[in-house]
Formats: structure tokens, C-alpha cells, sequence
């Protein structure tokens, strides 16, 4: 079951990146999404849907990709 969904928005646009976030309830929803959905044409397009992993820490004091209430996204 989804949780929560976002789309990334350009700063300088306010236009969509291609790029979300699907917050789902358990280990196995998320691999039936990726198993699902991976690959299909949206629009013409191949979706590429994977989970999303942490950013490594830059020097700058950059932030993690997955923060917020620590639940499984894809």
C-alpha cells in the first residue's frame, strides 16, 4: 500500500524533474512495485523504479535522499 507519494520539482521552472518518490508499507509491497513497474512505457518512456538509497555525506554537509520517518521507498 502506498504511503506517501512525491514528484520532484524544478526550482528555476517549477516543472516536474521525472523523478519521485513512492513510500510503501513493507520490504514486500516495494519489491512488487520495482517487479511491476520497472521497465513499462509511461508516455512513451521506459519507468526506471528502483529503491532509493541514502546520498553519502558530501563535505558541504549534504543530506540523506531517504530522510524523514525512515520508511521504505522505491
Amino acid at each position: 500500500m502506498v504511503q506517501s507519494a512525491g514528484v520532484i520539482v524544478a526550482r528555476t521552472t517549477g516543472g516536474s524533474e521525472g523523478l519521485g518518490f513512492v513510500e510503501m508499507g513493507s520490504d514486500q509491497e516495494v519489491q512488487a512495485a520495482i517487479s511491476a513497474l520497472d521497465g513499462q512505457n509511461q508516455g512513451g518512456r521506459a519507468l526506471k523504479v528502483n529503491e532509493a538509497k541514502p546520498r553519502t555525506t558530501r563535505s558541504s554537509g549534504g543530506r540523506s535522499a531517504c530522510g524523514g520517518s525512515g520508511g521504505r521507498r522505491c
